[in-house]
């Protein structure tokens, strides 16, 4: 997209047409750009074009909401499989969960970013093989290393997602980081749209109760589970096509919630040797205490995210250093706790799977602090900081990828 910009900059009517064909991409790669078209009348258009707020929202071509409504039906499908086939629920599901929404917005994104046959090939020919292989790997959900390969292939899965929504440069950082920007406005949009569909069944229920009727179960097998399925998509859509209707709540969620956060995991840290309860001898406080910290810097990754393509703000850049550090110290205690674990029972593959996330987040969180205190020394722009957080990614992808597919056979699939 950068590319297309930068070639057909004074051509207004291609201009246009790449807007219109991709809006958020488009916006996304023009800001990022914009900095060093100042002066271009045609970029200062633009520029002007895309800060202005419009009140109408896009539905997309009668094409994209064809698309849209028959991704949303093939995902309800795909989501009922055991209803139709002689497949128990137990086992469907556990396995199967990421395989109703992901392939399905990898298309949509190969499709939107007309991403060149080989990598479709190639993406889709991953998702192939993770499927077949999950279905045939061994075990129950008492099996560790299929408990770990089932949740870790959801973020394959996702991590494969990012590769589409990337398109045919998967090295720009802006990009990547636009993936994360991308999955903090999915969110809001997806609360949105659950919120929306809540009070949509109670009201529906509620009504056919008062003539009689009890539609509780057909309504929770067939409505309920398609527009479970269908809500991802549709808030895809939603937010690809109208980017300026969340793309403002995220970064004030975090703005809001980073100094709450930060003040609240200070106070927690302070708490833990009062409380009786410790990481090193209390395997569920260490689970809780692990998914605090995964939820901490996701709160830090989506900040740094969006920060990256603004203007500095020092007191913001502030607390996520502080935030940062405080995080370190969250999990150099849950990695000290599975060290001292393991140094007591042994290896096992659950242990292992939070040795090495631990690890690699620690190094994570240290080069973030270090660019954010070279930002805010001055040392380096805040681009650096989007860069420590995109330039990383992949080593999460390497470790999901050894945890489903080396582990079990490493333990023997036990």
């Amino acid at each position: 997209m950068k590319n297309e910009i930068l070639t057909h900059l004074n051509d207004p009517g291609r201009l246009e047409k790449l807007y219109r064909s991709n809006k958020a991409p488009f916006t996304q790669e023009f800001r990022a750009i914009y900095p060093d078209l100042k002066g271009n009348p045609l970029a200062e258009f633009w520029n002007e074009r895309l800060r202005y707020e419009s009140d109408d929202i896009s539905w997309g071509t009668s094409r994209d909401l064809l698309l849209v409504v028959l991704a949303s039906l093939v995902a309800g499908f795909i989501a009922k499989i055991p209803a139709y086939l002689p497949v128990e629920e137990e086992f469907f599901y556990p396995r199967n969960i990421g395989f109703i929404v992901f392939p399905l917005l990898t298309a949509y994104f190969a499709w939107k970013n007309k991403l060149q046959a080989y990598k479709t090939a190639l993406l889709g020919a991953i998702m192939l093989v993770s499927l077949v292989y999950i279905n045939l790997l061994p075990g129950t959900t008492t099996t560790d290393t299929l408990v770990l390969a089932c949740l870790h292939l959801p973020l394959l899965l996702w991590a494969v997602l990012g590769a589409a929504f990337t398109g045919n440069d998967f090295n720009n950082y802006s990009r990547r980081l636009g993936y994360l920007r991308f999955n903090g406005d999915l969110l809001v949009m997806t609360a949105l749209l659950v919120i929306a569909g809540v009070i949509m069944t109670g009201i529906t229920i509620g009504l056919f109760a008062i003539i009689g009727l009890q539609i509780e179960q057909f309504y929770a097998e067939y409505i309920g589970v398609f527009g479970a399925a269908a809500i991802p998509i549709v808030a895809t859509h939603l937010t690809q096509t109208n980017p300026q209707l969340v793309n403002k709540v995220s970064p004030v969620i975090a703005k809001i919630f980073s100094p709450l956060v930060l003040i609240m995991l200070t106070i927690y840290l302070i708490a833990i040797p009062f409380s009786g309860k410790d990481p090193y001898n209390d395997r569920d406080f260490l689970i809780l205490f692990n998914i605090l910290l995964i939820g901490v810097m996701a709160l830090i990754f989506f900040s740094i995210a969006d920060n990256s393509r603004k203007e500095q703000d020092a007191t913001s850049t502030w607390i996520l250093l502080l935030l940062a550090i405080v995080t370190i110290v969250v999990n150099s205690i849950a990695l000290s706790a599975i060290m001292f674990r393991i140094a007591e029972w042994g290896i096992t593959p659950n242990r292992l799977a939070v040795l090495g996330s631990n690890i690699l987040i620690l190094f994570n969180l240290i080069l973030v602090t270090g660019s954010l205190f070279r930002s805010i020394t001055k040392k380096s722009d805040i681009t650096a900081l989007g860069r420590s957080i995109a330039a990383y990614l992949p080593v999460y992808f390497i470790w999901v990828v050894i945890v489903v597919f080396l582990f079990p056979v490493l333990f023997g699939f036990k």
